[in-house]
């Protein structure tokens, strides 16, 4: 006989869904399809309601004009220490917030701003020569038509792309190859990330552990400074770690991979959406392609993979149709969870003059792919709609639910203090490897089989694909 022990609900609290089985609460359900879970108990209990899911008790805030409030309130709602936990835990560093590093947190937080402004443009200079060199490398001999698994394909040159953007050139003869290795081992890892940060123990997943330790390894100083060139980010995030002797060696390479991880764990699956998505609308294709063409056309550029080919950001950025695929292939496919954790008993005071009660140590989530498939922010939202972000050929920007404008319309990044610091280059990274392999090849589908969602990662980012597509390419005439 199991005995419950009844989560008494004070006045003010939301409503709890609590399940029938203990610890586990609405974990199974919530994890077989957390977007139908969510929208059935919206229509049953209104916008604001609390969810046991395995010893946790998650409060879902669904009205995207209440996400402001659930933003703002940083103070009392916190993410960055859940963040740090978890992240440790899967990338096997300690803690941060156990105060044995003092500002380790703030000091590699402050770094972040060699992803933006200036700093951003030299290291979008460098990713767009090194995926250029990729290609080159990859595909320069496919003056008839070659065929390849789509994922594969996007896996290989992103990840070799941005390696030695990040971290420099392996100078060996074998350089491809190493980081061949390298991206097979991450690939493995990748697969148990979702029972990791599930937590998951690392000892009943197989040979994770194994094939972590070895990724680590890779990312130890010794290898590290024999790679030539590496980013400014990373060099300064060693010269930060440098400084706390109780950082073992180890403890160091696991941050390098930690790192690497978040600069190419969802940037591989969103850049292969964008793709198999303008691969599916011929008229998507042949809008973006056209605006490319122009671009190259108007600057004098040549097109053919012996051509370096560059791009100033503000050039990239006025590329409107390649932007709005992009972002309409990010509003399908990324399903992340913003999480906060309430810091101590309080009162979160909302708008309408709603109040939710929270107490110390409840997590408080927003759930944005409900959101990206409302179809009264998005008519048709299960349609892929190229242009959806243009409006009289410029950005669109203005999105509106019940008449009024939304704030937030398009959250694949997260939300104030747990917005993704690197989503600039990410964005940039995807469009450049679209520009290069639409201006240099013809490219099309070779199997006409659908590619859906596969919901295992739903909350934790972009989902991938559940099989692979093969496709073909061969060089433009």
């Amino acid at each position: 006989l199991f005995f419950f022990s009844v989560f008494n609900r004070k006045t003010g609290e939301p409503p709890l869904i609590n399940g029938w089985i203990p610890y586990l609460g609405k974990a199974l359900i919530f994890r077989k399809d957390a977007f139908k879970f969510l929208l059935d108990q919206q229509k049953k209990l209104g916008d604001i309601f609390t969810v046991h899911i395995a010893g946790r008790y998650i409060t879902f805030i669904m009205d995207p004009f209440q996400y402001v409030y659930v933003i703002r309130n940083s103070k009392q709602l916190e993410f960055h220490e859940f963040a740090d936990k978890m992240a440790s835990k899967t990338f096997d560093y300690p803690a941060l917030s156990k105060g044995k590093f003092p500002d380790l947190k703030e000091n590699l937080h402050r770094i972040y701003q060699y992803l933006q402004g200036k700093p951003l443009d030299i290291i979008s200079d460098h990713m767009m020569k090194n995926l250029q060199d990729v290609f080159e490398w990859k595909c320069s001999q496919a003056t008839d038509w070659e065929t390849e698994k789509m994922y594969k394909f996007c896996c290989s040159v992103m990840f070799e792309a941005s390696f030695v953007t990040l971290y420099g050139r392996v100078p060996a003869a074998d350089g491809h190859k190493v980081i061949s290795e390298i991206r097979d081992k991450f690939i493995k890892f990748d697969a148990s990330f979702p029972y990791l940060a599930a937590n998951i123990p690392i000892e009943l997943l197989g040979a994770t552990k194994k094939v972590r330790k070895e990724l680590i390894h890779h990312f130890l100083l010794q290898n590290m400074t024999k790679w030539l060139g590496g980013s400014k980010v990373v060099q300064a995030r060693q010269d930060i770690f440098e400084k706390y002797e109780l950082l073992g060696d180890y403890d160091k390479a696991a941050h390098h991979f930690a790192f690497l991880w978040a600069s190419v764990g969802n940037t591989i699956p969103a850049t292969f959406w964008a793709m198999y998505y303008l691969l599916r609308h011929p008229e998507a294709l042949a809008a973006v392609r056209d605006e490319i063409d122009h671009l190259l056309q108007s600057t004098g550029q040549k097109r053919g993979p012996t051509y370096n080919i560059h791009l100033t950001r503000e050039q990239l950025d006025n590329l409107v149709y390649l932007e709005s695929a992009l972002n309409e292939s990010l509003r399908m496919c990324s399903s992340s969870m913003n999480i906060r954790i309430s810091q101590e008993d309080f009162v979160l005071k909302l708008e309408g003059n709603q109040e939710v009660g929270l107490r110390k140590g409840d997590w408080i989530a927003l759930y944005p792919q409900i959101l990206h498939m409302d179809p009264e922010v998005y008519e048709d939202p299960k349609e892929y709609k190229f242009d959806r972000y243009i409006e009289n050929g410029k950005k669109k920007t203005t999105f509106y639910k019940a008449g009024r404008k939304l704030k937030y319309f398009l959250m694949p990044f997260g939300s104030g203090i747990s917005m993704c610091p690197g989503r600039f280059l990410a964005m940039n990274e995807m469009k450049m490897f679209l520009f290069i392999l639409l201006a240099h090849f013809n490219v099309e589908l070779v199997e006409n089989k659908a590619v859906r969602l596969d919901n295992s990662r739903m909350g934790l980012g972009i989902l991938l694909p559940d099989v692979d597509i093969a496709f073909r390419y061969k060089l433009r005439s």
